[in-house]
Order: structure tokens, then sequence, then C-alpha cells
């Protein structure tokens, strides 16, 4: 009994451990990259519209699409970055870029996990999953369970919502 007792005791303590020293740091970190997106981008519609172009802003901040086959970063082959264009933060790298035919911009991966957010939009399309920016909560397109490997996702964007900056 005192064995079994004692053995429990280490179990927990190693757990602990191991929290301490390895989850509690990632989290921290996490969190403090989320603080760190997030600082200084909640501006009003009228700092927006100084800003943004008047598509900018019908876009990422009315959530609005552009016109299929109307960007020209749809046909971007350039190695580079996709930044976004109310923010500047980065989003996408050219590398994860492909033609998906939609006449968008496609990706099948984000830079970083944390570089975008997502949200549920029900609309008369039905539900999607919407993709903002995770610094200033731009809305930059949506994101679909159609791409090619290694993810198997599409990450449809709307190129007016960002900024090409070759490598």
């Amino acid at each position: 009994m005192t064995t079994d007792l004692q053995r429990r005791q280490f179990l927990q303590r190693m757990v602990g451990t191991v929290a301490a020293v390895v989850v509690f740091p990632m989290l921290a970190k996490a969190e403090g990259v989320v603080k760190m997106v997030q600082e200084n981008w909640n501006l009003t519609a009228d700092e927006w519209r100084k800003r943004l172009t008047p598509e900018q802003f019908r876009v990422l901040r009315e959530h609005g699409t552009e016109r299929a086959g109307s960007s020209p970063l749809d046909k971007e082959k350039r190695a580079g970055l996709y930044h976004c264009a109310g923010c500047d933060l980065e989003l996408y790298d050219a590398a994860h870029k492909y033609d998906s035919g939609t006449g968008w911009p496609s990706f099948y991966q984000p830079i970083r996990p944390e570089a975008i957010g997502t949200s549920e939009d029900r609309g008369w399309l039905g539900v999607r999953t919407e993709v903002h920016c995770a610094r200033c909560k731009g809305h930059l397109g949506h994101v679909f369970e159609d791409g090619p490997k290694p993810t198997g996702l599409r990450y449809c964007m709307n190129g007016v919502a960002m900024v090409f900056k070759k490598s």
C-alpha cells in the first residue's frame, strides 16, 4: 500500500515538474505572442479609412470579397512573403502558395499558426471558416478542406487584403 502511494506521489510530482518546466513556459510564450500581436490595432473606422484604399477597407474591415481573378497576387510566382495590408504582419510564405484555379491567391498553410485567426462565418453561402489577421483582425478570406498535401487545406485569400514583399 505504501509503495502504491509513494509511486502515485512520485508521478504527481513528475507531472507537476514537466508542467512547470515545459508546458507553462510554452503557454507564457504563446500568450506573449498573442499580446504582442494584438497591441495598438484597435483603430476607429475613420483611422482605418486613412490607412487603407477603399477596396482594402471594404475587404479587411467590412468582410468583403474581391472579384475572382482581379488580384495580381493570384498570378505572383516570385519568392517572398505576403503581409497583411492593414498592419504589415507576415501571413504567408510564397513557398506555401499554389494555383487553386479559383481566381484568388491560395496557400496550404500560414507562415505561423499564430499569424492568423479563424471564426465561423454563417452567411448565405452556408457555414464557412473565416480567416483574419491575428494582429489587426482584418478579414483575409476563408479556409477550406480541399487543399493539397501536406495539410489538405486551402487558405483562399483576398489579394487586396495582402501586400507581397519579394525576398
